[in-house]
């Protein structure tokens, strides 16, 4: 067999050369070079050949396949793409095939087709392409897209993802059916190009299928991109292939997105609400609201009242409307546009309208409520700047912030709790039982919050507090110098670096050195009687406080990061009922009661860690499915839509 390809005479026809020219032009068609498969000749290649290269192709990784034949014989093809060019050799003779390590996906443990060839090399080289070759092996290595009715469900499925806040562009659909519906002209090219032409298209649109699947899985926008804080990190990316694979097979690859489409409701609610705003959107809008002058106080008469109603019925808060509106509205609001009027036209209703009446000022409350805005019915310019929000500014924000639960959906566990920092809530998820929930406290902007998650690990009851190295430094240590008796008053001693008491009179507070200042446990601890202690860089935790009058206010952004829990002794309960090993054991109200009536400070450690979660959200469904507005108060949002909408897809296999 060593000389084959020398003899003579030894010609092959196309439908012979199609295996061969895909193997010998595999890197060429990855990179679009269709031209230079026509310089491979047939007259030097035998069927023989062919067989044996797609074997050693297979089973050999592609860095030890030898770029010239031992006969010295060399069949190169260059490739013009982004991908860097390849050499791919013809063996003559079969070498022996190394085995494939256990679960490799690399090595077929039969003869691959030539598809199956195709597919394997050519998915190297691209982005998530594991991803790309798990879906054939699932899928049989049998082509998904032959037919023009799979490829434009396909292109409606991919183009469906808007529903989600993601960018249809994205996914290249208009180029990819058009690719189909008017393939390039390969008749000159012969027909074992033209295959190479079709399985190309294959693997571009499947490959635009891979990325939407990611990005309803995991987002498309990495979270550390936006906020070098974010300390949550992103499950890997392990769908149910069989499940995919199953409703491509049937022609649904809508129903193939839906098995990683976020199940959550708040997930499902946002993006009810993206499409009921973006009717409104549809629509017109509203016009801006006219400058507010002064305030608008219950029992007022104003022409700006008029506009008030308007926007509270096309929100919803108001559910009667007034009688020149167009009675289109429903409760949600959304598919009205009754105030997208010019602004003389207030003038036309009547003088009882123009009257802030007992009905309005509960919308107004409402709304306040829901915006996290002081709740006093009274019409400032922070509630009369938030009733201004255009609809284009909503539809941008909860589309962000969809992100941003593709981000966190797939990484919850069954049992966990959750810390809304910007809805200033905590909430504790156990299954088959209810949400526990519960006003926060939570940092300022410049002293923010961190987001990560960790695991609940112990308690500590009666605490002593050693002050943040921030806090000793920009607080503690000014406060020292105005005031020497500052550490009397607030139970607080000074510690070296080993933790061992030292006279604060002899402290020199202008170069204090390494010390620590702890405050002791008591009543004026900042710390109150328990700490719910997870690990983190940031040394932040959950706590008690005795500063409980924060919790009613509406915005709660005043602790230097740590989390200060409404009712935390009830959430520490529940932390220990559902840590017991046996109903034999103490429940968890016995076990509490226990912890507090020791009077030192001490920790009590649970037997299974609780995964906890600091998560930012702008957005958040109310009861009724109304969506909540919430200040960005860590001014987070802007990089998020930002990076949201910058095109992707840009390492996307091509269509011929």
């Amino acid at each position: 067999m060593g000389n084959v390809i020398d003899r003579p005479g030894h010609r092959l026809p196309r439908r012979v050369l199609g295996p061969c020219l895909l193997v010998l032009g595999l890197t060429c068609a990855a990179s679009g070079a269709w031209a230079q498969v026509e310089a491979v000749s047939a007259e030097t290649i035998s069927a023989e050949t062919v067989l044996l290269h797609t074997r050693v192709s297979e089973t050999l990784p592609s860095e030890t396949v030898p770029s010239e034949a031992r006969t010295g014989q060399a069949a190169t093809v260059e490739g013009t793409g982004s991908e860097s060019p390849a050499e791919v050799g013809v063996e003559v003779e079969e070498p022996p095939a190394p085995e494939a390590a256990p679960g490799s996906s690399s090595a077929p443990t039969a003869l691959a087709t030539p598809f199956e060839a195709y597919v394997r090399a050519a998915s190297q080289p691209l982005t998530h392409g594991s991803d790309l070759l798990s879906f054939y092996e699932v899928f049989g290595f049998r082509q998904a897209w032959a037919d023009q009715a799979r490829v434009e469900a396909l292109t409606s499925a991919l183009e469906g993802l808007d529903a989600d806040g993601l960018v249809v562009a994205d996914y290249s659909t208009a180029a990819l059916l058009a690719a189909y519906r008017d393939p390039i002209d390969v008749t000159s090219l012969g027909e074992s190009t033209s295959e190479v032409a079709r399985w190309r298209f294959e693997l571009a649109a499947t490959q635009r299928l891979v990325l939407a699947l990611r990005h309803l899985y995991l987002g498309k926008v990495d979270p550390v991109r936006t906020d070098a804080e974010w300390e949550i990190p992103l499950p890997d990316f392990a769908p149910d292939w069989a499940a995919i694979a199953s409703a491509v097979a049937n022609g649904d690859p809508a129903a193939a997105l839906e098995q990683v489409r976020p199940h959550q409701t708040a997930y499902r609610q946002l993006r009810q609400g993206l499409a009921r705003y973006r009717t409104l959107q549809a629509a017109g809008g509203w016009i801006p609201l006219a400058s507010l002058t002064g305030v608008l106080r219950p029992g007022d008469r104003a022409l700006e009242v008029i506009a008030l109603r308007r926007r509270l019925a096309a929100l919803g808060d108001l559910e009667l409307l007034m009688p020149d509106l167009t009675p289109t509205a429903s409760a949600s609001g959304l598919g009205a546009t009754q105030d997208a009027v010019p602004e003389p036209g207030l003038a036309s209703g009547s003088s009882a309208d123009q009257i802030y009446d007992a009905r309005l000022v509960a919308a107004v409350e409402r709304f306040q409520h829901e915006h996290l805005l002081e709740v006093d019915g009274v019409v400032g310019p922070r509630t009369w700047t938030a009733l201004s929000v255009s609809v284009a500014e909503r539809v941008d924000q909860i589309r962000l912030n969809l992100e941003r639960l593709r981000w966190l959906s797939h990484a919850l566990p069954e049992r966990y709790v959750l810390v809304d920092i910007a809805g200033y809530e905590v909430s504790y998820v156990r299954p088959g039982q209810p949400t526990w929930q519960s006003r926060v406290v939570v940092g300022r902007p410049y002293r923010r919050t961190p987001t990560l998650r960790s695991a609940i690990t112990h308690m500590t009851f009666h605490p002593t507090w050693t002050v943040p190295p921030t806090i000793l430094r920009e607080d503690v240590l000014p406060a020292v110098r105005r005031d020497p008796f500052y550490l009397v008053r607030h139970d607080m001693r000074v510690l070296d670096r080993q933790g061992w008491p030292l006279d604060p009179w002899q402290v020199d507070w202008w170069r204090p050195g390494p010390i620590k200042i702890q405050q002791r446990a008591g009543p004026s601890n900042p710390l109150g009687d328990v700490v719910i202690r997870f690990p983190n860089r940031h040394l932040v935790y959950l706590h008690d406080t005795p500063s409980r009058s924060l919790f009613d206010r509406a915005q709660r952004s005043f602790s230097s990061g740590c989390i200060r829990v409404e009712g935390v002794l009830e959430l520490v309960q529940l932390l220990f009922e559902d840590d017991r090993a046996s109903p034999d054991e103490p429940d968890g109200a016995a076990r509490l009661s226990r912890a507090l009536q020791r009077t030192d400070t001490h920790n009590v450690r649970l037997r299974v860690p609780v995964p906890v979660f600091l998560f930012y959200s702008t957005v958040q469904p109310a009861a009724d499915g109304r969506l909540i507005f919430r200040p960005d108060v860590y001014e987070r949002d802007a990089t998020v839509l930002a990076a949201l909408v910058e095109k992707g897809g840009e390492n996307l296999f091509d269509a011929p």
